[in-house]
């Protein structure tokens, strides 16, 4: 048995000691486990906060895309129904502008044949002025033919006297 206690010995003195070191550094271990698993559990709850607060903004956003798209479909009702205003505006301008060249060409029509009549009217004139200027000269004319016929009315009462 002296073995046996020798054994024992030398594991008491080689590996108790060790024993205690060891149990000092698992101690120390537990600490730190503990302190990391502190910690853990913190980032974790604040993993979690961030988590939730992604999941509002998430949520948010999906409402914020679901209003989008109302109002994407909104404006495209408006915009269709704007088209077809401006179409039908634009069909009436057609429609008037067409009314308005037809009146442009009748007023053309008018302003040649008013034009056409003027000039016959101006011709007319022109002639009227011909006669009356030829009447007036027919008067003066017979006037001097009448003052000739009393001068040789009077050149023969004298030539005869």
């Amino acid at each position: 048995m002296e073995v046996a206690e020798t054994i024992k010995k030398i594991i008491q003195e080689l590996v108790v000691p060790e024993f205690g070191i060891i149990r000092a550094e698992n101690a120390e271990i537990k600490v730190t486990l503990q302190l990391t698993n502190k910690r853990l559990d913190d980032i974790n709850a604040h993993l979690v906060d961030h988590s939730r607060r992604i999941d509002e903004t998430n949520k948010r956003i999906d409402e914020i895309n679901n209003r989008i798209d109302e109002l994407r479909v909104e404006l495209k009702e408006e915009i269709a129904k704007n088209t077809l205003r401006i179409d039908e505006t634009n069909r009436r301008i057609d429609e008037i502008n067409k009314r308005i060249d037809k009146t442009n060409e009748r007023m053309d029509e008018m302003n040649k044949s008013i034009s056409e009549r003027i000039d016959e009217t101006n011709e007319r004139i022109g002639r009227l002025y011909e006669v009356i200027v030829r009447r007036e000269d027919h008067e003066k004319l017979e006037i001097r033919v009448m003052r000739l016929e009393h001068d040789v009315a009077e050149i023969r009462e004298k030539i005869a006297a």
